[in-house]
């Protein structure tokens, strides 16, 4: 149950809908670590290695203003299942996610906040049925094979966003089954996500509209009730001094 002696968590979304421009690329590589700029030469197509590094600049940006460090001095570091934590006197809890052109960030300001977790997918990107049965329940792919087929694609996609975002939240990312995660709606503006057969009334869960071809859904599990929600559009303010 909510803890109402804690305030409700603050958080912040932040969508950046980046260019491929060489010459900024090259400027937002000055912020990554050692370990990040060879994980960033070991992807083997220009896109998927722009779209990495763009996320590390956008997100080492957002955490330096918070903890009171340079981008390039913060160390992000995995956990077990590649969840993101950074070695700092502030606990942060935040979130990372790259589509094809945009890069979404979620990041909680103040306490209240357990757990967040973000994620972004094109809406224009095709599904093959053989991924639909390995991330939808029975009930989800009978509820896509309902819908008009223009609405089909966008509705598969959020489906997945919602239930990567819980797993990216809970810091098990698709170690586990996807289909452990069940999306309803039932009539309501938001989104009811069940987890292992149950529903935990800490989890909120929201579809945010990314004034884009791309589904971006978020989960936050607060122990204060819904959390305030702040969506704003990045500005890459460094480049003007460059």
């Amino acid at each position: 149950m909510f803890q109402k002696d804690i305030a409700r968590p603050r958080i912040e979304v932040v969508l950046w809908s980046y260019s491929d421009d060489l010459h900024a690329c090259e400027r937002w590589m000055r912020s990554l670590s050692a370990d990040e700029l060879q994980r960033a030469a070991a992807y083997r197509f220009e896109r998927d290695r722009n779209m990495f590094i763009a996320g590390r600049y956008l997100l080492k940006r957002l955490l330096s203003a918070q903890v009171g460090m340079k981008p390039e001095d913060l160390r992000l570091l995995p956990g077990a299942f590649g969840k993101l934590h950074v070695r700092s006197p502030v606990d942060l809890q935040f979130s990372l996610a790259n589509a094809d052109g945009l890069v979404a960030a979620a990041m909680a300001v103040g306490a209240g906040c357990a757990s967040v977790g973000i994620d972004c997918e094109r809406t224009d990107d095709e599904i093959e049925d053989a991924a639909l049965h390995s991330y939808c329940t029975v009930d989800e792919r009978r509820w896509l094979d309902q819908m008009p087929p223009d609405d089909r694609l966008r509705a598969a996609m959020t489906l997945w966003t919602l239930k990567e975002s819980h797993l990216k939240a809970l810091g098990t990312g698709l170690s586990e089954d996807p289909r452990n995660v069940v999306v309803t709606w039932n009539g309501n503006a938001w989104p009811i996500v069940v987890h292992d057969g149950s529903e935990d009334p800490d989890w909120h869960h929201y579809v945010i509209d990314s004034d884009s071809q791309h589904v971006v859904a978020l989960a936050v599990r607060s122990l204060s009730g819904p959390p305030d929600i702040a969506v704003r559009r990045f500005q890459d303010d460094s480049a003007l001094s460059k």
